[in-house]
């Protein structure tokens, strides 16, 4: 973990700091699970499962964070921050953007195109990001 880096960035306004709650990153982390499991459903749309495995990471990245002590308001902030907050490298972090600005694309443009293989590239991310917060969580 860089807390460096993350004071920084609430220095700067990205993230706020606010006291870590324990029972609220569990629920964050049950929630990725489920989403997960549900991105996995084949019954599914392509889109329901993309959809649902961008908020699988979304709930386990904010996990992280609030495990350190933090919280943004800002989804892609929260991606970016699994750098100081897990050690992820950018490249990792960076498939979470894209899976981000693919989200806005369809939230914001009623735009969605997805493919079979960025939905398992999402799914076995997120998988090990949910591994990773919760190895953190669980020393």
């Amino acid at each position: 973990m860089n807390k460096a880096a993350l004071d920084n960035l609430a220095r700067i306004g990205q993230i706020k700091p606010e006291p870590r709650n324990e029972a609220e990153v569990r629920r964050m982390l049950a929630m990725a699970r489920t989403r997960l499991d549900d991105a996995r459903l084949d019954k599914l749309s392509p889109e329901g499962r993309f959809t649902s495995a961008y908020n699988a990471a979304h709930a386990a990245a904010l996990a992280a964070l609030r495990w350190h002590g933090y919280r943004s308001e800002n989804r892609y902030t929260v991606f970016q921050c699994l750098e100081h907050t897990l050690g992820w490298q950018a490249a990792r972090w960076r498939v979470l953007d894209a899976a981000h600005r693919k989200r806005n694309l369809a939230e914001y443009e009623g735009f969605l195109e997805v493919e079979e293989s960025d939905i398992a590239e999402l799914c076995e991310l997120v998988s090990d990001l949910i591994q990773d917060v919760t190895a953190l969580t669980n020393p």
